[in-house]
Order: structure tokens, then sequence, then C-alpha cells
């Protein structure tokens, strides 16, 4: 039968990838293979296999070792050039190369030095075929030299103050780390601060007191020689400005000293770079260093942006608290101005540095070597690029081509040879050498032409054994020049293989992808050049798979009884299949109860422990299967009963009236054990597309044995059942015998059909791919269709291999599509599938919103609209718009600093939007961009708006200063958010007297510009409580409030003392207190006698004219008044005539006094104790002295 290969697949397994790599290597017309096999009779030129640096830094304490080594056939000879002459090792005793290489080693430790020999190495290797060259080795020793003497004086500064330590190490080889420490070697602190540049100076924005050290030490590390050398330590002393004045008033005369002021806070200034712009150049793939170090006082914060760009995402660093921006892998996009800003409240300063990115040069396509035949044409081919373009020269054989001798069979074009009819005298090394200024490349290439004719490499007569339905490969490994052409024949006499079940990989590997039984025989491998032929047979015997036909069953079992667990195997006759119990994925326990007997594992007196999963493992030489039971322990019932428990499986299964799409499977029921079966279960397999799988296929009751099954095409069927009983489900019957149903094709599509791009040029189509099952037969594509949705082309279709994904390229942005996708197999078409609809890649929006307007509703509170960007130009789905605002600074610029950018975002299509949480008069931009699901696009213009005033926050604080007699001075803060400009202050205030009841309330207006107010005309000790609010022309603010007393006039406290001495008070004072025994006498009588006396009216008829009458509504003295104090005495708490202090007139009792610790009785009995009520008594008032109370007090404690 004649048979079509398919040629190139590469999907190969793991186990392959080896040997396939070598024989790649082998047939790939790069190198020719060393093997041992082919060595005795091949020939290459010779090949650099390793060599030093270009740039070769050696330690001058050890001998220098230049590397050079190569291979080819015959191998190499090694020769070398130092600047540019010829080096004669065999002259220079202390220099010999290693044996079988070209590697130099240079004695120096005994003798010589390092410095002697400096220079430029390059190595040749050469046999009859060719020379190679390395590269120029330019060795250099190390150098690690000391820091020269110099005297440091020490450095005082005044605190607050910018300082700038410098290091300056000495120029070593390779440069030196800096670092700088202590004289305990610990690292000096570094912050914001105080941080070390690039450069190794250490940089202090401002100085601090606690900066003040005499060890600041710089330090160089020479990694390459281990040693670090030190710098003479750095005294620094900050003093404040108290000690500054104190050390300025010990030497300076009274009229020359005016003290030293505070360092003043400054904005910030660059340390370095100096000026505003500074330039950088770099090369491609290093790190890019950029540094800002500024000084000011609050510490300056640094930022970084691109102009007219960003800077890139994972490639961007920021070293040294953000002073230092690292770029790393640096390409010419990273070109252009980097901007720093250094900040601080009182202002910012910009520095711009010009980054231009230059490259040596890199490789595009290298030059790689060529094996030819006589006669055949090849190139080589050498593409570099750099910044500036470098130039290509070609040398041939370590010689430049030009003045090499002339080759007919080369031509050389720029960067190109081009080899036409080539002779085998004529292999080669060639070079192509890349330089700018910046460096170079040299790579070496051969052309070696050879004329071979085929060889087998594999051994003949291999034995290939491989399971049946698994993949077969059969090697045949070859040599040749010019290349072979393999062919696998099947048998002695069969024709080249061509059936659509082999597959021939270019190394001349067959691959059978289901090997069948009878794939089983001998094949042969041919391999042919115009030069011969070589041939090879191998033998491949597929086996049958080892299949556990028995497996054990789950049981549960009573504690101390047997049990038994079967697994019979069925295996290839030829194979020998090893039988291996686990119990619990582990070997079983060492035990003589556990004994296995070939198809049997047997535990006797079970325990406890003994429970627990048993696997049943079988292992062949080719393939390996296992089943598990898992065993359940119980206790031991103590008399018989009846079991109930799962049937037994049902067994002997039979399929009958087998038709293309139907079935009949008949069963045999098991032990019902004691619970009648209620339904059977019905389970299939299909061995072709999901070996091992089981899935359910039907039920049906407990009184049938016989089931009508509906089948499905292209499928291996084999079926079991089990049982189900009240008391659970059997295990699984043996499997039936197989099944395979009839090829057709497929009668549905892929479902979960999507087209979405991830590019902008790109259509992604995805669908969930129909699994085996529902292939209905072998060879399952599918066919992808699309067309643009809105255009009149025709459908694109492709078929595509069983993937789930087909990426259409080069269409337009964000385009809707038309998508279908129809399964198909060897036997046909599915149904022609539904159609879906999907959009190309989207791309960043490329209009801005335009007539961007801002309606400012309230002081906080502003409404912004916009255009909508045309549809088409977001080029995406659109998401919404995103605002981006930030305040500039406040109107009344009291407050400059800057407030980082706020982003609110509006889905969908609207057109307007509410920016809420505004500061009252203040300065804002805004603006606007459209998003879609790739970005955002660009800014509409900064649209400036203004929020009104507001009204003011409270005082920030109040205080009353320097009571008087009769006046208070209050001294306050401005509101911390005036949200406005201030129009004036509103003070209120009003007394308070001792029973806490607040009198007339005074308002006052204060000029904005006061922050100091004092209050006149007040009374003396007296308590006053004050409101205070700042007013905006929109209202005022919130009010502060605070509480303060007058003092106390001592002379009127001194003169009320002087009235207890008057003997008209006394006289007075003991007239009252007689009245009052006169009238207790009388009454006490006239109740003795049983009658009434009317002691008001006795009193109006015959009253004494010294004594003043008592008001009958509060009880107080008439017309008493001090003579040195004419206001009337103010109510207060009373207490009556009979001495009694009743509740009903106070809220106070002497209870509240301590038992009248705190007052005192006058010889009448009347209470004479100040009274303050119950609120703690205020010092400032006077009322903690011990001395006799004065006669106004008594008064008032009286009345």
């Amino acid at each position: 039968m004649p048979l079509k290969i398919m040629p190139k697949k590469k999907h190969l397994s793991a186990g392959r990838v080896p040997l396939i790599l070598f024989l790649c290597q082998m047939i790939g017309a790069l190198d020719v293979p060393l093997d041992p096999k082919l060595l005795d009779d091949l020939v290459q030129p010779p090949t650099i296999t390793q060599q030093s640096p270009k740039d070769y830094i050696v330690d001058p304490r050890e001998n220098i070792v230049i590397q050079c080594e190569a291979k080819g056939k015959p191998p190499p000879s090694f020769s070398w050039t130092r600047n540019g002459t010829h080096f004669d090792i065999d002259k220079d005793p202390l220099v010999t190369m290693k044996p079988g290489s070209g590697t130099l080693i240079i004695n120096i430790i005994t003798e010589g030095k390092a410095e002697t020999y400096e220079g430029v190495y390059q190595c040749t290797a050469r046999n009859e075929r060719g020379a190679a060259v390395s590269n120029n080795i330019v060795v250099r020793p190390s150098r690690s030299p000391l820091w020269t003497k110099e005297r440091l004086e020490p450095i005082t500064l005044r605190n607050g103050q910018s300082l700038v330590l410098p290091c300056r190490p000495p120029i070593g080889l390779p440069p030196a780390i800096i670092f700088w420490m202590d004289n305990s070697f610990q690292r000096l602190p570094q912050s914001e601060r105080v941080s070390q540049g690039l450069n190794g100076d250490l940089y202090f924005s401002n100085v601090l007191p606690e900066d003040t050290r005499e060890d600041y030490i710089c330090y160089a590390r020479f990694n390459h020689t281990q040693t670090i050398q030190q710098k003479q330590p750095i005294s620094l002393k900050v003093i404040s400005v108290d000690e500054l004045n104190d050390t300025l008033a010990a030497n300076l005369s009274d009229t020359e000293f005016y003290g030293a002021k505070p360092n003043k806070e400054r904005p910030p200034t660059f340390l370095t770079p100096e000026g505003n712009e500074s330039l950088k150049e770099e090369l491609r793939g290093n790190v890019l260093s950029l540094e800002c170090i500024a000084e000011g006082l609050p510490t300056p914060i640094i930022y970084w942006i691109k102009e007219d760009g960003t800077l890139p995402v994972n490639r961007t660093f920021y070293r040294n608290f953000k002073k230092t921006l690292q770029i790393t892998q640096v390409t010419e996009a990273d070109s252009g101005n980097y901007q720093c800003i250094a900040k601080n409240p009182l202002g910012a300063v910009h520095h711009t540095i010009a980054v231009t990115v230059k490259a040596a040069p890199y490789w595009i396509a290298a030059p790689q070597n060529l094996v030819l035949s006589p006669g055949e044409n090849g190139t080589l081919i050498c593409r570099a690029n750099g910044n500036p373009k470098p130039r290509i020269a070609w040398l041939t054989n370590g010689v430049p081509i030009e003045i090499a001798p002339e080759d007919p069979s080369r031509k050389i074009d720029g960067d190109t040879i081009i080899f036409s009819n080539v002779q085998e005298r004529l292999s080669a090394v060639y070079q192509c050498n890349a330089s700018n200024e910046y460096g170079y490349l040299l790579a070496n290439a051969f052309v070696n032409v050879l004329a071979e004719p085929p060889r087998i490499l594999t051994s003949a007569n291999m034995l290939y054994q491989v399971i049946a339905n698994r993949p077969a490969f059969l090697d045949c490994a070859f040599f040749g020049s010019p290349l072979p052409a393999i062919e696998w024949f099947k048998g002695t006499r069969g024709s080249a293989l061509h059936e659509d079940i082999y597959v021939l990989h270019d190394n001349g590997t067959l691959e059978i992808p289901v090997a069948q039984k009878d794939s089983t025989g001998t094949y042969t491998c041919v391999a042919r050049n115009k030069l011969g032929m070589a041939k090879n047979e191998v033998h491949l015997e597929i086996k049958d798979p080892t299949r556990i036909i028995k497996q054990p069953e789950h049981a549960v079992v009573q504690r101390g009884s047997k049990v038994s667990f079967e697994c019979k195997v069925k295996h290839d006759h030829t194979l020998i299949p090893t039988i291996v119990w686990l119990k619990d994925h582990g070997e079983l326990p060492n035990e003589e109860r556990f004994s296995v007997d070939k198809d049997h594992l047997v535990v006797t007196d079970v325990s406890d422990d003994d429970g627990g999963t048993y696997t049943c493992t079988a292992n062949t030489t080719l393939d390996r299967v296992s089943a598990s039971a898992v065993l359940r322990v119980v206790a031991p019932t103590p008399t018989p009963a009846p079991i109930y428990d799962v049937p037994n499986p049902p067994f002997d299964l039979e399929l009958t009236n087998q038709l293309d799409k139907s079935v009949q499977l008949t069963w045999t029921p098991g032990d019902d054990n004691n619970s009648p079966i209620t339904k059977f279960i019905i389970e299939y397999e299909d061995a072709m597309h999901e070996a091992g799988v089981w899935h359910h296929q039907a039920e049906v009751s407990g009184t049938q044995t016989t089931a009508q099954l509906k089948l499905s095409p292209y499928v291996n069927y084999s079926f079991r059942v089990m049982a189900e009983n009240s008391i659970g489900r059997s295990v699984p019957s043996e499997a039936s015998e197989q099944y395979l149903t009839k090829a057709a094709e497929p009668d549905q599509n892929p479902t979960a059909v999507e087209g979405l791009g991830t590019e902008p040029d790109n259509l992604v189509i995805t669908w969930k791919p129909l699994n085996g099952f529902e292939s209905n037969g072998p060879g399952l594509q599918y066919k992808v269709s699309w067309r643009q949705k809105d255009g009149d082309d025709e459908w694109t279709s492709v078929v595509v291999a069983n993937v789930s994904k087909y990426i259409v390229s080069g269409t337009p942005t964000f385009v809707p599509y038309l998508i279908k996708v129809q399964a198909l197999n060897d036997v046909g078409f599915a149904p022609e599938p539904a159609v879906v609809m999907g959009h190309s890649g989207e791309d960043l929006p490329m209009v801005a919103p335009g007539n961007v307007r801002v309606n400012v509703v309230n002081s906080t509170l502003a409404e912004v609209h916009w255009d909508p960007v045309p549809l088409k130009s977001v080029r995406g789905h659109l998401q919404g718009y995103r605002i981006y605002y930030w305040k500039v600074q406040s109107s009344s610029k009291r407050n400059r600093r800057h407030i980082e950018k706020k982003i609110l975002t509006f889905q969908g299509s609207k057109t307007h939007g509410m920016l809420p949480g505004l500061q009252p008069y203040s300065h804002y931009f805004l603006n606007v961009r459209v998003v879609n699901g790739k970005g955002e696009g660009p800014a509409s213009s900064d649209r400036g708006f203004h929020t009104p005033e507001g009204v003011p926050s409270a005082p920030s604080s109040l205080k009353i200063v320097n009571p008087t007699l009769d006046s208070l001075t209050l001294e306050w803060d401005p509101p911390s958010h005036p949200n406005g400009v201030l129009t004036e202050y509103t003070l209120k205030y009003q007394p308070i007297n001792s029973t806490h009841e607040l009198g007339p309330l005074v308002d006052l207006k204060i000029p904005a510009n006061k922050t100091r107010w004092t209050l006149k005309n007040l009374n003396f000790s007296t308590r006053y409580k004050f409101y205070f609010y700042a007013q905006t022309s929109v209202g005022s603010g919130s009010q502060i409030t605070e509480e303060a007393i007058t003092t106390v006039d001592e002379a009127m406290a001194s003169r009320q003392v002087d009235i207890a001495t008057q003997g008209w008070f006394i006289g007075l004072m003991c007239a009252v207190a007689l009245l009052i025994l006169i009238l207790l006498i009388v009454c006490f009588v006239r109740r003795n006698k049983g009658g009434k006396y009317p002691v008001k009216e006795k009193e109006d008829a015959h009253a004494d004219p010294e004594i003043q009458p008592m008001k009958e509504d509060d009880g107080t003295f008439g017309e008493y008044s001090d003579a040195e104090d004419h206001k009337p005495l103010k109510k207060g708490s009373r207490t009556p005539s009979d001495r009694t202090v009743k509740k009903e007139d106070s809220d106070d009792s002497l209870v509240d006094y301590g038992e009248g610790v705190n007052g005192q009785f006058n010889e009448d009995g009347s209470f004479i104790g100040q009274y303050s009520g119950k609120k703690e008594k205020e010092p400032a008032e006077g009322n903690e002295s011990s001395e006799a109370p004065s006669p106004v007090n008594a008064m008032n404690s009286f009345v």
C-alpha cells in the first residue's frame, strides 16, 4: 500500500530530546561532530572554544593565566602575538604553554613583575584546514594605591548649614568601592538628609548637632586584591545658636556683640550636579545612573521625570533615597531629557540631564560554521549594529581578506561572503570584525569543504519494544556531505513509507504515533547522497498492555478475623510482570500475618492498625498498572446477626445485537446481601480517548438484567455494571469486552467561541475544543473562518489542528469581525456553525475630550462637563472618562505646598461629573482623558478654576495673658484654614458669678489684622467667659471659647478688714444680737402661757430706731451698705434668721463644707464662712486665706 510521509513534525517525547539535539548538531551544517566513529578520517578547521576576557585584569600576587582553547581535526597548534608582534614564549623562561592547548601560564610568584607583562595578547589556533584567532586580550595588573598624605582641618558649622565631605579616593584598577565608616568600622547612617554620592563624597543637605563626631572616615575597597585603603578621619562639630552666642559673647565686647540668629529655613539648591543642565552618555546594555543631591532646610525631597516620555517599567530603580535614578539594560530608546526636581515647603529647583545612549557593536546575525560538499554554494553573513554604525571587516585565517590569497569561488558583498562551486582545497576559517569607537566584535566561522558518502551512526539490528497503542520511535542517526536524503522501508520488499500514520523527523527518526500489532516487523533506514548510499535495519515488536482483570475489592472485617485481597493480572506472554503490594503507598508491615501468594494478599488476625489502602502494582519492563482497595476494621459483633451489606457486583457481562449506534448489554446480578437491589448503574470506558476513565451511561430498575444502550461513533466501548440497595452501591463488575463503533462526521461544533484582540493589529479566536468522545472519528480539526462585519469581504478560512486558539495578524485596530469555528474529521464536516461577533485588538485612544467646562457649585464642589470623543477615535471598548485634578496653590498665598494629583473615573459614556472635597478659596487645574480596555488616551488641555470663599475654621489658639484688676489681654493665632480673606474677628464675653449665672453678653468686632486685644474697665476678681471666631465675606466660622478672672483689689480688701474694728459697727452687731435674744425670750414665755405673741405687730409698733428693719421678701438688711462700697450687695445663698439652712432655700448645706472646717460661727451663732457653692474654689479669687473673714464676707454669709 503506498504511504505518505508528514515531514518536519517537531513534537517528540522528552526521552528523545537529548538524542535529537545531538543529531541536529550533526546535520545542521554548523559543525562536524567529533564522534569516535568519524574522528579517524574526517577533518575540521579549528574552532576557539575558550578564551580570556577582552579586558583581563590580573592579580599581581598570582601567576598570570591567559586562556586559549580550541578544537579541530587534526588538533590545532597555537601561537601568540603581543602588542601586534610575535610572542616567542621559548625565549622567556617564566612563560609556558599548557600541554594540548594554547593557554599561557606566566610564573610571577617566584620572580618577575606583573607590570612587565602588560599588553595586548592574541592567540591563533591553526591546522591544515585554516586558522582561528582569539579576541585581543588586554592584560593589566590590578592596582590599589594608597591615599595621598593630607592634613584635614576640623570643620565647624552652624546648625542647619549644608556640607560636602570629600572622599577623592586614589585611582585604582579596577575602580575602588567607596563607603564611609567610623573608627569602630561601623557604617555611618545615611538618610534623605545625609547620603553618599556616586563620586564617593558624603553630602549633608543640612547638618544637625547629632552629626558632630571626629571620625568621618572614607574607605576604598579594591576587590581584585582584597585590600581596603583608609582616608584620614575628618572632624565635624555642629554648634547650635545658643552655643554660638556664648562663644561670641566670650570673645566680643558688649558694643560689638549683637548675637547670632537662628539659621533660617531656605529653599533647595543642588549640591550636585551644578547648574541647570548637564550631559550624560551611556552605552547600550549598561546601567544608566543619574544623580541629583540637593541642600536646603527642611531637607528636600527628590523627584524624577522624563520629559516627553515615561520611565521604563520593570527597568527603573531608585537608589540612595531617590537621589539616584537607575535604568538597567539601557537602549537607544532611553535617550532624552531627564529632569530631577528637589522640593521642600519653601520651593523647588529643577535640573535637566540630557542623556545620549551610544552602542558598542552587537550582533544581529553572527557568521555560522558552514559545511559544504565540493561544487555546492553557500554564504557567510555577518551583521552587526551599534551607535555609531560599526564597520565590518573580513579576515581569512587571521589575515585581512584584502591581502589574503585570491579565491575565485569567493565574492565579498559588504557583510556577506558568497561562495559558489567550492572545492575541497578552499577550506578556511573566516573572521568577521565589527567595530566602532566604543568596542568591537570578533567571530570565527569556518568553511569546511567535505566530500563524504552517507554513514548510519545508529547501531545495526537494534530491537525496539513498544506497548500497543503507544508511540514508537525508530532511530536513524546519519552523517554525509552533501546532506543525505533519508527513506524508510518496512520488510524486505516494501516500498518507501508514505502513509499518514508515519512521521519522518529531520534527524532521520521514524515515528509511529499509535503502534498497533500489525506495526511489528523489520524497518530499514536508507541514507543517500551523490557519493553513495548507506542503510541500517532495526526491529520493532508490539506488546500487549498489562491489565489488572481482577482488582482488589474494598473490605469491612471484624477485628481478629482474616481478609484476602485478589489482584489478577493479564500481560503479554513475552513480558514477565512483578507484582508488588503496598499499604498506604508504603511497604507492607514486616509481619508473618501478611502473606502474598501469587494473585492474593492475605492478612490474618486483623487489628485496628491494619486498616488503610492496599495497592496492587504490576510492573513490566515496558509499562506499569495498579489498583487499590480500602480495608476498614470494625469491632466484632457479640451475637450472630443477619448480614446487611451492599450487593455483590454483577458478573457475566455480555454484548449482543451490536449495531452502529446501539448495543444490548446483559448481566447476572450478584448476591443482594439481605437487602433487595433497587437499581443497576451502567458505566462505560472509552479506551481510545480516555483510557481508565469511566462515565455514566444509564440506570435501570433492580428487576432488569438487560439494557439497550445508545452509542456514539468512533468510540472503543467497555461497560461495567454496579448494583445498589438501601445499604449502598456495590463495587463495579468486571469490564465487558470492547466494542469499537464506526467513525462518522462530528455532530457538534466547538462552544465558547470568542474573538478578542490582544494587540492593536491582531484578532485572537478561541474556542472550547471537542473532546475525543465528541470527535466521532480520527483526524479531528477545525475550520476557522472570519470576515469584517461591516465590509463586503468574503469569508477567510483556515483549517487548524486540534487546538483551541488561532491568531489572525494584520487586522485593523478595533474592528468588529464575524467569526465561526466548524469541526471536521477524516469522515466529514460538522453542521454549519453559529456566527459570533468579536473585535480585533484595542489601541490607546487618539483624541482628548474637548470643550472641557467647569461649573463651580460651591466652595467644596465643582461640576465638570466635556464633549464626548468620536467613537472611532476611542479605538476600543469605551470604559469611561477619567478626570485628573490638582490644587496649584492657595489663593491667600499663605500655603504653596504641592498637592498630588487626584483621579476620578466616570464609567460609560457620561459627559459630566462632580468633583467633591475641594478646598475653598483655592486654584485648581484639571484635565480629562478617555479610557478604553487598552488604557488612557491623551489628556485634554489643563483647565483652571477657582473655588469661592468659605467660612473659616476656628482660630488656631486663644489664650488670656496679663490679667489685671480691671483688664484682660487676649492673644490668638489665625485660623489654620482661613478659606478666604478674613474680614474681622468677633469677640463676645460675659461675666460669671459665683453661682455660675451668666451676666450680660458684650459683642465686640476686631480688625482681621490683629492677633492681640486688651479689654479694659472690667470688674475686679470676676470670672469672664469669652467666645471668639473669625469671619470672611461668606460668614462666620467655628468659635473657640476660654475663661479668665480679673485680679483682686488688695487695697479694698484691706479697707474691709478695717471696718471690723470700728466701734459703731461693733455696737450695731451687739444691738442686733440683743434684739434677737429678747424676741426668743418673749416667744418662749408666751408659748409657756399657751397664748400667742404677735411679734410682727409689736415690732412694727415699738421698732428700735437704731435697728434697721429686715426685708420680708429675702431676710436681708434693708438699707445697709459699706461706707467704702456703694454698690448694692449681690444676692447669694441666704441663711434664715433662725440660723438654719433649708434645702429648699439653697442647693448647698453645711455638710458640703466638711462640717464647718472652712467656715466659722460668730458669737451669735451666725455662719460667717465665705460661701462659694459646690464649685472648687479658685486660687485667683483669694478664697484660700485661713484668717478670720472680713465683715463684708460675714454679711454676705449672713444674708
